[in-house]
């Protein structure tokens, strides 16, 4: 099966004035098949974002490798672009524009348009419960409204690899189990899933592989099953990890 992700001996150093550098990726390597849902677990400044952050091509690595759906990372970082759709963080949606404008703007971005676009956008409308609220501008939506519009564009287009940081946060139960449902339908069409998070069980409910990462370095590897007998072993450090995702809230 082909890799959708190669990670190779990843390094990152952030320099800071007057203080030695932080080294947030120490020697990272994993690879995802293409049509997996894949966990990248720990906890805060484990490393998580950074990885992603560089799979993405917001910045670079300090050192290593990295290639998505074949590209990579450093050599062709249009190429990248054009093959991945990303839900991060701390950018939720285009808030000067309406939930409807939010899609077809992306749309067209990603090469859609016509009649195909319109349907495709009252389709993931409908999905995510944003139909009434179509003709409103973002800013004027709660963050998990706005986590919504952002999530429903993953869905929108039709990339290999789509890459979520948090995506449930702000969403209730309900629409989180939607949402994973229809993530796990597009995994079983062959779009390789990258999850980002803090909580245990929604990886556990997701996710084929999980990676465990700590201070930008592999503590676990497996499914879930695996990552509990390994906890329950002699390894301090990944129990530690392990109790924080298990109670972890966010």
């Amino acid at each position: 099966m082909t890799d959708a992700l190669r990670v190779e001996d990843l390094r990152k150093s952030f320099r800071r004035p007057r203080a030695a550098p932080v080294e947030a990726l120490q020697g990272l390597s994993f690879s995802v098949p293409a049509g997996h849902i894949f966990g990248l677990l720990g906890p805060n400044g484990a490393g998580k974002t950074t990885t992603l952050r560089i799979l993405t091509t917001l910045i670079r690595a300090t050192s290593g490798r990295a290639e998505v759906d074949g590209v990579d990372v450093n050599r062709d970082p249009l190429g990248v672009r054009k093959r991945i759709v990303v839900v991060v963080q701390e950018s939720a949606a285009e808030i000067f524009l309406t939930v409807r404008d939010n899609l077809l703007t992306f749309g067209r971005f990603h090469g859609l348009g016509g009649p195909d676009l319109k349907r495709r956008a009252d389709e993931v409308m409908e999905q995510f419960g944003l139909t009434q609220d179509a003709s409103r501008k973002a800013m004027d939506l709660s963050g998990g409204f706005r986590r919504r519009i952002q999530v429903a564009k993953a869905m929108l287009v039709k990339t290999p690899v789509v890459f979520l940081d948090e995506f449930s946060t702000g969403m209730d139960p309900i629409l989180k189990r939607s949402v994973m449902e229809l993530l796990r339908e597009q995994a079983r069409q062959g779009r390789t899933i990258v999850l980002t998070t803090q909580i245990l069980q929604e990886a556990e409910a997701l996710c084929d592989d999980i990676l465990i990462i700590n201070r930008g370095r592999e503590i676990a590897r497996g499914d879930v099953p695996t990552i509990k007998a390994l906890s329950a072993t002699d390894n301090a450090s990944l129990e530690d990890v392990f109790v924080e995702l298990t109670h972890s809230d966010s």
